[in-house]
Formats: structure tokens, C-alpha cells, sequence
């Protein structure tokens, strides 16, 4: 591991291009390869606006984190404007909050490849490949950054490439029959079976929480604001594209497979992605997305391991978590705290062991609320940074919110009915008892060990 330096820096070796490619391949994962299956199931082709709406959400809150990271990048942004802007308790509640939910979403992606793994190795265990996707992906982030952000530029290439590959084949099937006898699918699916809401718009709101799971992740680029050569160029350029990616990647994706295919076809078992190659009639088709698949499984854990390794590090360096987690290596990478998540991350290698078939279900739900904490508080420290600007500051803003503050107050409304619908749903409602134990613990330790007293 190297010797670990008191007081060092984080390395700032992440490019433009690092940058970008990484906030779409942390968001581009399991959520949007398995998950969208089982939100397809709920709403149908009104998927598709749950999509939308979602995606403006994010677009909104990603602006808001725009603002403040851009006027002051630092390692561990919004956990950081939370306590400056909100509160010291709101600071470290956002920090400890979003290493849980990294943690747990991670266990998401390491249970989706040991179920991906499943294709090729039917008879091994699960908990197997979970535990080896943790070692390798561990192993990745102690290498020095720049090396992470290569690879995890890799991985999100590959995932961007099939979709864009998916998309294209997909519309020649839909406008020229291709791989269906020269037969033009048309549009007619998004409205045959049921029509586009067929189970009415309950069906839509139902869907929102596997939506809201898929774009957990987006919010990374401002995680990696302590690392970014040009914080500036980079990041405004990240976030400006956000949108149109959402809109491309995740609303054209799915109604290009909806299209071809029938909603009430398409399982919960295994991805939309693997039957539309498979109808093509392309030889190893679902081997070829498997593996597509896989390698999105591990670039979100990837992504998800370097965040709660950051995480850990901004709180140590505040004193909010063990001081060892504030020092990095000689790679300038904060390896005590790695491995410290890394470590956290085994109870999900755990669960895959003892509830195998619910595993997935609970993780995501839990760390769906994370992510709603997150988001939101994103939203309100922007609110109390404009505050505290003087006009003359304000002026100064290289990077504004738009339509402020009812952007604000509109995708902090859309995160309460998310909450809403997930304290209905029997499956995701375990979110909102496990989310605010860990609240309660976390302010316990607070109180107790006289963080509110610094």
C-alpha cells in the first residue's frame, strides 16, 4: 500500500475527459441495465416519463451543485456546503449519509455481477462473485488517480458504445424491418398492449424509486472537484451535458427496446438490453451484453468505491471520522479509508450469502433514500449559499442556477412524492426504516463524542 503521509494531498490528476466519461458511467449501471426491467413491469411504456421527469429533477440539482462547486471545488463538495451553507450537524449527517449510500449501492452492483456471472458459471454461488468484484475493484482504486479515471473512462466507453449500437440497430428494426424480415416494427408497442399508461399513471409513480435508483451516481462530478485539474471548464461542461445524455441514454434506449418488443415481454429476469441484440439475430448476442453488462456492474462499484474512499477522507480531514482517514498514500490516494469502506462493503458479499433473492430489492431501495438526502441537500445549501451572497458576489457567479429558486422548490417536491411512493410500497418501505436508524445513530455519536462543541 505505500507509506501513508499525514496532511497530504489529494493527487489532482483527473482530465476533462475523465471527468465526463465518469459521472455518465457512475450513473449509466445496474439501474438502467437490470433495474429499468422491473420499472418497465410497473409502468409500461410511461416509464418513459417517470425517465423525464426524473431526469429534469437532476438536471436541476446537478445545476445547484454546479454553483457552489465551481465558486469553491473542494474534496467532498456537497457534504462540505452543507456544513458551511446549512449546518456543521447537516455537514456531517451529507458526508456519513453519502459513504452509506455509496456503500450500499455498491452492494447493488456487486450482487448484479454475481447474477450476471450466473450466465456463464450457472452452478457457482453468488456471494463468489461478489466477493471477488469487491477484491478487484479495491484493488483498482489504490492505484494512483489518474490511473482509476483511465480505467474507469474504459469502462464507461464500453457501456456508452452498446447503447449508442443498441439505439441505432434498434431504429433500423423500428423504421426498416431490419432483423424482422424486412417488417417495420413501428411505433405501435409504446400503445398496443394497455396503451402508454396501461397501468394507469399509478403505474408511473410506482416505477419512480428504480428511477431515481438508476440516476444515483450523477452527482459524483462534484465529488471529484478536489481532483480535477480545471474545475471551471470541467465541471460546467460535465453538468451542461447531463441532460441531453439523461434523454439520450435512458429515455431513447428504452423506448427504442419498447418499441421492438412489448413491455409486458420483457421479464424482470436478466436486461432488456440482451433481447433486442438476441431478436437481431446476432451470434452470442447475450454473451456479448452480458459482458457489457458486467463491466457496468463493476464500473459503478469502481466509482462507487473511489466515492466513499473521498468521503471518508473529507471527513477525517474535518474531524468527523478516525484522523487515519484523512491520510493518502504515496500515489496520493486515501487508502486507510478504502479500505475502510471496502470493509463495510463485505456485509453486502454477506447478504448474498443469506437472502440471495431479496438482496437486491433492499439495496436498492435503501440507498434510493441516501441518494434523496443527498439530492435534497444539495437543493438547500443552495438555497442558503444565494443567500449569504452579496450582490456584488452574485455578479461575480461564473455558473448560475436556472429559474432559481423554483427550480429549487420544484425538484425538492418531486424528491417528497419519490419518499411518498416508497413509504407505500411494501418492498422499498425497509428504506425508510433502516435510512433514519442510521440517522439516529449518527447523531447520537455527534452529540456524544462533542463534534457539535468544535
Amino acid at each position: 500500500m505505500g507509506n501513508e503521509h499525514e496532511n497530504s494531498q489529494l493527487n489532482r490528476g483527473l482530465e476533462e475527459r475523465h471527468i465526463s466519461l465518469m459521472s455518465l458511467g457512475a450513473a449509466i449501471g445496474v439501474g438502467l441495465f437490470l433495474g429499468s426491467a422491473s420499472a418497465i413491469k410497473l409502468a409500461g411504456p410511461g416509464i418513459l416519463l417517470a425517465y423525464a421527469a426524473g431526469g429534469l429533477a437532476i438536471f436541476f440539482i446537478m445545476r445547484a451543485l454546479g454553483e457552489m462547486a465551481i465558486k469553491n471545488p473542494v474534496a467532498g463538495s456537497f457534504s462540505r456546503y452543507a456544513s458551511d451553507y446549512v449546518s456543521p450537524l447537516a455537514g456531517y449527517l451529507t458526508g456519513w449519509n453519502y459513504w452509506f449510500l455509496w456503500v450500499v449501492t455498491c452492494m447493488a452492483e456487486i450482487t448484479a455481477v454475481g447474477i450476471y456471472m450466473e450466465f456463464w458459471f450457472p452452478d457457482t454461488e453468488r456471494w463468489m462473485w461478489a466477493l471477488a468484484a469487491l477484491i478487484i475493484m479495491t484493488s483498482v482504486n489504490f492505484l494512483a488517480v489518474k490511473a482509476y479515471g483511465e480505467l474507469e473512462f474504459w469502462f464507461a466507453l464500453i457501456k456508452i458504445v452498446t447503447i449508442v449500437a443498441m439505439i441505432i440497430i434498434g431504429a433500423g428494426m423500428i423504421f426498416f424491418g431490419l432483423g424482422n424480415g424486412g417488417v417495420a416494427t413501428g411505433f405501435g408497442h409504446l400503445v398496443n398492449n394497455g396503451g402508454f399508461f396501461p397501468n394507469g399513471f399509478s403505474g408511473v409513480l410506482m416505477s419512480l424509486q428504480m428511477v431515481m435508483f438508476a440516476y444515483l451516481g450523477i452527482e459524483m462530478i462534484g465529488v471529484t472537484a478536489g481532483e480535477v485539474k480545471n474545475p471551471k471548464k470541467s465541471i460546467s461542461r460535465a453538468i451542461d451535458t447531463v441532460f441531453w445524455r439523461i434523454l439520450i441514454f435512458y429515455v431513447l434506449s428504452l423506448a427504442v427496446i419498447m418499441s421492438i418488443y412489448p413491455w409486458n415481454q420483457i421479464g424482470s429476469e436478466g436486461s432488456p438490453f440482451v433481447l433486442t441484440f438476441e431478436k437481431i439475430g446476432i451470434a452470442g448476442a447475450a454473451g456479448i451484453i452480458n459482458f457489457v453488462v458486467l463491466t457496468a456492474a463493476l464500473s459503478s462499484c469502481n466509482s462507487g468505491i473511489f466515492s466513499t474512499g473521498r468521503m471518508l477522507f473529507n471527513l477525517a480531514e474535518q474531524g468527523e471520522a478516525p484522523r487515519s482517514y484523512g491520510k493518502v498514500t504515496k500515489n496520493g490516494v486515501p487508502g486507510k479509508a478504502l479500505l475502510a469502506s471496502a470493509g463495510a462493503l463485505l456485509i453486502g458479499v454477506c447478504l448474498n450469502y443469506i437472502v440471495p433473492a431479496k438482496v437486491f430489492t433492499w439495496v436498492t431501495s435503501i440507498a434510493t433514500f441516501g441518494a434523496i438526502w443527498t439530492w435534497a441537500t444539495i437543493l438547500i445549501s443552495q438555497l442558503k449559499f444565494r443567500k449569504k451572497l452579496t450582490s456584488e458576489e452574485f455578479d461575480k457567479l461564473e455558473y448560475k442556477m436556472p429559474l432559481f429558486p423554483y427550480s429549487n422548490i420544484l425538484a425538492l417536491l418531486f424528491l417528497i412524492v419519490v419518499i411518498a411512493v416508497m413509504a407505500y410500497v411494501p418492498d422499498t418501505r425497509i428504506a425508510l426504516i433502516v435510512g433514519p436508524l442510521w440517522f439516529f445513530i449518527l447523531i447520537a455519536v455527534y452529540y456524544s463524542k462533542g463534534l457539535h462543541r468544535r
